[in-house]
This record gives C-alpha cells, structure tokens and sequence, in this order.
C-alpha cells in the first residue's frame, strides 16, 4: 500500500483520531476510589468543566529509542528534547532507561550524560526492555535489578525509584500482577502510570526512512499528523477523566527519546500550554489520589489507566482510529 502525499499532508488522514497505543491487559480490580459522575460517557471534546489541567512530561527508552535518520546522533535528539523542556520552563523530567542498550553502544552513555547534567533525573526501565506479559516473573525481576547498578552510578543520591514497565506490561495473571508489585515495594520502587499517550512512537520508524529519501512532502505529513494527534489525544483523555471523576486528574504523559520527538517537542509543549495545561513532576502527578495504588504497592492492584477504569465499569470508548497502518506504509 502506498499513501499519496499532496500538500505536506496525508490525504486519507483528514483529521481522523488516533488511538492512544497504550497496551496493557486486563487483570485489574474494579477502581472505587472516586465517585462516577454519570452512568454513560460523554463525549471526548465537550462537556468539561473548567479547570487547569496539569500534566506531568516522561520520556522513555533513554538512550535510544528506534532508528536514527542520517546524518542524526543519538546525543543530537537528547539535547534537542532537553532544550526545548527548559525553553519551555517544564519542571525536572524523568527519563526511564534501558541498560542494554549502552552495553550494545557505549558511546549512548553520552545521552545519560546530557540528561542528568541538565538535572533531570532517570529512572527505570528494566535492562532489556523486559515484556513481562511474555516471560516469567523471576526472569523479569532479574532484569529489573541488573539494571539498578546503572541508575546508582548516574542519579547518585537523587530519586530514581520510579519503574514505567516496558510495554507497559504489568502481568498476564493476577498471581504475576501481585507478585511483581511485591518485588517493587520490596526495593522501594513507585510505578510509573501512563494517563495520556497518542502513540508518538508510531512515527519513529517512518521518519527515519522519509529523511533517508529525502521525501520533504511525507515529512510535513508527518509532523503535522504527529501534533493532530497530540491535540486529539487531549480531548480524548480529558473526556474520559471527566465522565469518570468529574474533573482533570494530572495527566502523565509518555513520549519516546525518538528523532521526531525531538523535532516536534517544542511546538509540542505550545500545544499543551496553548490548551491550558500546566506542567508539573511525576512526582506532583501522582500525589493525586487516581494514582494511589502506583506509589503505594502496599495496596492491591487498581487500573492505572483511564481506558481500563472506563472497562470495568462498562462505560463504552470513544471511538478512535489508528494511524499505525497508514505511518507505517509511508517511503516504503
């Protein structure tokens, strides 16, 4: 399949909506924390009570996430992200790291280098980008501690027991589920919950090859694809956390340390605060009670995600569209 490219935009794409792409399974306890405002959703874009939506900025796969364009380093993408957060006056950022990949690629520890002396901290990642839905729980928390020599020698004396599962994958079975939360609490970690995504990884891979051809036209499709499905994903989230709660929670969004990111993050972070948003810490994020479950591993398992709390109380999704198919066929 081949997309036809007119005008710095995707023909087909025509502001359709994009699925958020965040993956997780369905092992949850029903979330009674806070009180349902309605029995029924409500649309994403409409009925939102005033408020100053705060969100807290993640990025993960430090220090190196997807294929590079020519002619880019991996140090290049880190310092283009750490500029445009300090340009926009974002609080300290926390990036979750792979340690594999420096053992692949050591000069990579240059990115760790220029994220931690702009001050933000790091926090973990597993070692191997560890899917624990697909291997067992010892052998992921094995992976989990190998990388933790790391984030010693890099943070020093700074927090970086803060854990965001890869794919954010936390346990195909109940008996998993608990049994990696009491690995966590046992080395003091908090988990590291995801609220908001539009699936800015999707872009990644076709970028790298629409610079390697030089496709200019494909490239704007791209970028202005990238920000639509920002905005999208605003409304969308928004929607849910007010059907459900009746107000904001403080988002946590997840992006990627990708070429496209990199180029795309300061207009990125206009669009948030052009939509009112204020940004906060991970930490200030999840001090919200939605969270609670996620810094507190004493409790029992609760959804971390809007999309799973909608599930289990049968309230319906809006209806979103995935970009994927149409990205990944994009300077094939």
């Amino acid at each position: 399949m081949k997309l036809r490219i007119f005008g710095g935009s995707i023909l087909v794409f025509l502001a359709v909506s994009v699925v958020g792409q965040v993956k997780r399974g369905p092992n949850h306890t029903v979330d009674s924390r806070l009180p349902l405002d309605s029995g029924t959703s409500q649309s994403a874009s409409s009925q939102l009570k005033p408020s100053v939506p705060r969100i807290a900025i993640t990025f993960d796969d430090l220090p190196a996430h997807g294929s590079l364009p020519p002619g880019t380093t991996r140090v290049e993408i880190a310092t283009k992200i750490l500029a445009a957060l300090r340009d926009a006056g974002a609080p300290p950022t926390y990036g979750f790291a792979n340690g594999l990949l420096i053992e692949r690629q050591p000069e990579d520890s240059a990115v760790l280098g220029a994220w931690r002396g702009a001050g933000q901290p790091l926090g973990n990642h597993s070692w191997s980008h560890m899917d624990l839905n697909k291997h067992p729980l010892e052998e992921f928390e094995a992976d989990v501690s190998k990388n933790e020599p790391l984030l010693t020698q890099w943070m020093k004396d700074g927090d970086w027991h803060w854990f965001r599962f890869p794919y954010l994958a936390e346990g195909e079975t109940p008996e998993k589920k608990a049994g990696v939360r009491g690995f966590l609490k046992q080395h003091n970690y908090k988990i590291a919950a995801v609220t908001m995504s539009f699936g800015d990884y999707l872009w990644t891979e076709p970028y790298a090859r629409c610079k390697a051809k030089g496709d200019s036209n494909a490239i704007a499709a791209m970028e202005n694809t990238f920000l639509s499905a920002a905005d999208e994903s605003i409304s969308y989230y928004r929607g849910l956390s007010h059907t459900l709660y009746g107000r904001d929670i403080p988002y946590v969004l997840l992006l990627h340390i990708g070429a496209l990111d990199a180029e795309m993050l300061p207009q990125l972070l206009k669009l948030y605060q052009s939509r009112g948003f204020s940004f906060v810490t991970l930490a200030e994020a999840e001090a919200d009670e939605f969270y609670r479950a996620s810094v507190d591993l004493e409790l029992p398992p609760a959804p971390d995600m809007l999309e799973q709390v909608m599930a289990e109380r049968g309230l319906p999704l809006p209806a979103r569209v995935s970009l994927g198919p149409l990205l990944d066929a994009m300077c094939r």
